[in-house]
């Protein structure tokens, strides 16, 4: 019998761009639900809940549960949980954050909190920059959801969490802890949500320096999709190799159980 891979897989550039399915990600995920074969989709993005983006995925054909989603702010939760536990944080972000910390107990607060924690939002407000600066002048926690600097529109890039933490690290001195990928605590932590071990997991995705860098540090095997930000040329650009490289998930459908060989 083949051994049963569990499986971790991007959402941009893996399984859609923008709203727009990627050929073959559809037949892919309704290989694994078939087979019973446990995987998660992965986002940096912290704007969403679980239940926001299955209800997208939807739209473009995708029939993802939200048991089934991981979003940086889900792994933020899960770190502020275990680090310390009913504790209390001013947020800058959206709902998927605001929810998630929620979820575990937090009180959100603009005075004197455990921790300043940054997460994306579409309308980063000068106010609020400003008290999260004072607050960790005042000796809150500095915690970042996810590194990247930029995100996508139709109309072209987007300032994003990375680019605000860079701002208050710069007026406070403090580097901000980011818990997203590329941290592999991000990829560990997905695994404790699937019950897998990274023995028998890989990582697909569409960025060499997050996705693939992330699943190489957590000890997982490792698959770059070219139907994303890479080029066949990317990953010679890197100090390390992703296990596999494929143009798209599509190249995957049928071999989910054995993706390493013929």
């Amino acid at each position: 019998m083949a051994e049963q891979w569990h499986y971790l897989m991007d959402m941009d550039g893996v399984l859609v761009h923008e709203e727009h399915l990627i050929p073959g990600a559809d037949e892919f995920v309704a290989e694994l639900r078939a087979a019973d074969t446990p995987f998660l989709v992965l986002t940096n993005n912290s704007i969403y809940t679980p239940r926001d983006l299955r209800a997208r995925l939807q739209r473009t054909g995708l029939d993802i549960p939200e048991s089934s989603i991981w979003t940086s702010a889900l792994a933020t939760a899960r770190f502020l949980d275990s680090q310390r536990p009913n504790g209390s944080a001013f947020v800058i972000g959206e709902a998927g954050l605001t929810t998630a910390l929620h979820e575990i107990g937090y009180v959100l607060t603009d005075r004197d909190p455990d921790y300043v924690v940054l997460g994306e939002t579409r309308t980063y407000s000068f106010t609020a920059i400003t008290k999260a600066i004072r607050l960790v002048e005042e000796g809150a926690k500095f915690i970042a959801t996810n590194p990247d600097a930029t995100g996508p529109s139709r109309e072209g890039s987007l300032p994003a969490t990375g680019a605000v933490a860079a701002l208050i690290s710069q007026a406070t001195g403090r580097e901000p802890y980011f818990v997203g990928k590329p941290n592999p605590l991000m990829m560990r932590s997905a695994l404790r949500a699937l019950g897998s071990h990274s023995a028998q997991a890989l990582m697909i995705g569409d960025r060499m320096d997050t996705d693939v860098r992330a699943g190489l540090e957590a000890g997982l095997q490792t698959i770059l999709v070219l139907s994303g930000i890479s080029a066949a040329s990317t990953a010679e650009m890197y100090p390390y190799r992703p296990t596999r490289v494929i143009d798209s998930i599509a190249d995957l459908v049928g071999h989910a159980a054995k993706p390493f060989g013929p």
